[in-house]
């Protein structure tokens, strides 16, 4: 029977062949009858468990159902590796259960780093050997097998042959391109900005010289489908900058080397040009696209998810100031300040949800300038791809954009006299971040919040009280790992993300910090000592956790064209690390609430 034990899944599939055969001739098996204990919490044991057949329930302390473990599932690690297991484990039904010898396993962890990744207590520690064994394709690899089609192809821009040197540069203006494909009947050739300066300064040839004299007409082409290796393979062979990209006889497009080497570091360092070089929404356009594509392509590359992030919110800051410019009127330009909230002021957004932005205003404006550009503004990042906000925090309505005086008085009422919604508004705009105009009216409007706030007990514990607004699913937050045949989905968001969020806000609040990143909130509390430095890293590196499933869930929606469920995962889509990943991650989120609920004393609420 032992023999028949599946080495395939994790961990026992990052054990070598010889260690694998090793494990399995040490195998026995338990027979365990319904109700009968398995493991005590706080007991040691000698062998690690893997449910072969039936159901095994994992409880706490006062006999809550944490989980219930079905075949191929672990447990007992922390009864075998530290000495002391972690809850209570009791048959519910007639189950069969491999036994692993505790020596056996202890050798196996101190031989094989990566399989020892898994029996890691705390999750910061475990994240961090992942990252570093990962082996998975992505990175240089990843790229290079990346279809050229996915990468950044620029437009192609046509001329005759016959048309003079001096209309091919007026062609390359208006196309802002520096290359144009060059036909001459069935011939198709290429000249760039360069040949067109070598053939008038160094070359003197007139303006009105046919272009086609200049081109080069032995044109390399590589097909859309192709692989981004064989397009570096191609220039190196033929000793080209740049290659025509064809869909069948169709040219549809130009792939440069400088393209290429974006795919590496991803585009991020060319978007700010388009940006900058945008002369209507149209061309504005392009460059959101850019920005969220720029997202797919950092994540296939392995990028992490907290760097993906701050460089998607840099960009999407400099999208915004540059169509700030744009609609907004000279009366609000010289007198306004935009800002962002939420997740784009706390530099998390990655996936675009909805718009959450506002605008001080240092004095009153003509009311008809205001209109226009509450509507313009509004309308143009909805075409950009941004959904308007569901609660209606967006420059678009008059409470979130007025004068610096007349939004402090909102303040006052929201800390002081509080409605319903009152703690959502203070927690956004607390995470607000200026991105264009004088930036110095809304430091001034939320060091008068941080005022406010300053000795504010209850209304600080009354805005902290919102960490429980979604409890865990099932009533008990590590209830959602899979059941037999009744797994529970997860909402990465209510149950992950924004317990972490809302609470280390309201510690911020109390704490009078400036800064906006969770992560960095995080660094900074825990420097007051409310908790240890090794908590703070395991609650950042499960921020961080579900951070990542929550984009790839995203991605999964957005490749499917739907925003549905794009928070939402099932247990059972997760490998068994990931899965073990998670239940760690949701302890520490549960450990963090009872801190935060005992730090303001939510129990008296």
């Amino acid at each position: 029977m032992p023999r028949a034990f599946d080495t395939k899944t994790a961990p026992f599939d990052r054990l070598t062949p010889d260690e694998r055969a090793e494990l399995v001739g040490a195998l026995d098996i338990g027979y365990f009858r319904p109700g009968e204990k398995i493991l005590e919490k706080g007991a040691p044991a000698e062998q690690l468990y893997v449910v072969l057949k039936g159901a095994v329930e994992e409880h706490d302390d006062d006999g809550h159902l944490i989980a219930v473990l079905g075949p191929k599932q672990i447990f007992g690690i922390r009864a075998v590796v530290h000495g002391a297991a972690g809850a209570n484990y009791q048959a519910s039904e007639e189950s069969l259960v491999y036994l692993v010898p505790r020596d056996l396993l202890l050798s196996l962890i101190r031989r094989n780093p990566e399989f020892a990744v898994f029996f890691y207590t705390d999750i910061s520690s475990k994240l961090a050997e992942v990252a570093r064994t990962e082996k998975s394709g992505q990175g240089i690899e990843g790229v290079l097998r990346t279809r050229i089609r996915d990468a950044r192809l620029r437009p192609p821009a046509f001329i005759e042959a016959a048309a003079s040197i001096e209309e091919a540069e007026q062609r390359m203006s208006e196309t802002e391109s520096n290359s144009l494909m060059v036909r001459d009947g069935a011939r198709l050739g290429i000249v760039t900005r360069t040949n067109l300066s070598k053939a008038a300064i160094l070359t003197k040839l007139p303006l009105s010289t046919p272009v086609g004299e200049c081109t080069s007409w032995a044109l390399i082409s590589v097909d859309e489908n192709d692989f981004v290796f064989d397009a570096l393979i191609t220039m190196t062979r033929h000793n080209k900058r740049r290659l025509a990209v064809t869909r069948g006889d169709e040219t549809i497009g130009v792939l440069e080397d400088i393209d290429i080497l974006g795919l590496f570091a991803g585009n991020s360092q060319l978007i700010p040009g388009r940006i900058d070089r945008a002369r209507s929404l149209d061309d504005l356009g392009v460059a959101a696209r850019d920005i969220q594509s720029q997202v797919e392509r950092l994540h296939r590359q392995g990028v992490k998810v907290r760097e993906i992030a701050a460089i998607t919110s840099d960009l999407n800051r400099q999208l915004f100031a540059k169509l700030f410019v744009m609609v907004a009127p000279t009366s609000i330009r010289e007198a306004g300040c935009l800002f962002v909230m939420g997740s784009e002021g706390r530099g998390e957004q990655t996936v675009r949800t909805d718009q959450d932005n506002g605008l001080l205003l240092a004095h009153p404006v003509p009311e008809e300038d205001l209109a226009r550009f509450r509507v313009e503004f509004q309308a143009a990042l909805a075409a950009f791809g941004f959904p308007p906000c569901p609660g209606d925090i967006m420059v678009s309505n008059p409470m979130w954009s007025q004068t610096v005086d007349d939004f402090q008085d909102q303040l006052r009422r929201w800390v002081l006299t509080p409605e319903i919604e009152s703690p959502m508004y203070l927690g956004i705009f607390y995470d607000a971040v200026a991105v264009a105009g004088d930036a110095e009216l809304l430091a001034r409007v939320k060091g008068r919040f941080i005022d406010l706030m300053a000795g504010e007990t209850a209304a600080i514990a009354h805005f902290a009280k919102a960490i429980d607004q979604f409890p865990g699913p099932g009533g008990v937050i590590s209830s959602i790992m899979a059941t037999v045949g009744r797994e529970e989905p997860i909402d990465l968001k209510k149950s992950g993300t924004f317990p972490i969020v809302h609470g280390i806000r309201s510690l911020a609040i109390e704490k009078g910090l400036t800064e906006t990143s969770t992560f960095e909130r995080i660094g900074r509390i825990a420097e007051t000592g409310l908790f240890d430095e090794a908590f703070a890293r395991d609650l950042a590196a499960a921020f961080g956790w579900f951070m990542e499933l929550r984009l790839q869930s995203q991605l999964r929606a957005h490749l499917a064209g739907t925003t549905e469920g794009e928070s939402i995962i099932r247990p059972g889509d997760l490998t068994t690390l990931d899965r073990d990943l998670m239940r760690d991650g949701l302890r520490v989120v549960k450990r963090f609430r009872e801190i935060v609920r005992n730090h303001f004393k939510l129990g008296m609420f």
